[in-house]
């Protein structure tokens, strides 16, 4: 038994050293998801007033790029691995920019409403 958790933790060591970026993989991860979910309750709640955490999702998207650009060479990633990091800033604002989209007529009559003198009233879904 001791034998093979001593050739687990040399594996560990040795896939730390030379996969280093695996935690690039592991640390955002972990944090993020729940982390942005919860940012889009207010536009799923009230889009008309929350339209900015769409319009901020979308400059997160496009934040990838310059991100896995930059950093992954700092951090020892692989090419491959920055592209396919860049591929979900693409993909992921694909369906944003249908939601702002989407979304425009209803922020357009709650500013006209709103330039009226009218109280801009919540869309619900």
């Amino acid at each position: 038994m001791n034998d093979a958790t001593d050739g687990e933790r040399a594996t560990l060591r040795r896939v730390r050293r030379l996969l280093r970026f695996l935690a690039y993989g592991t640390d955002w991860l972990a944090f993020a998801h729940p982390v942005i979910a919860a940012a889009f309750r207010g536009p799923i709640k009230d889009p008309v007033r929350n339209v900015w955490v769409v319009r901020w999702a979308v400059l997160a998207c496009a934040g990838t790029i310059p991100l896995a650009l930059i950093c992954g060479p700092l951090r020892g990633i692989p090419l491959y691995w920055r592209f396919i990091d860049m591929s979900f800033g693409i993909v992921g604002v694909v369906p944003l920019l249908i939601v702002l989209r989407a979304l425009r007529p209803l922020v357009e009559r709650a500013e006209r409403a709103g330039a009226a003198g009218h109280p801009p009233t919540a869309v619900t879904g």
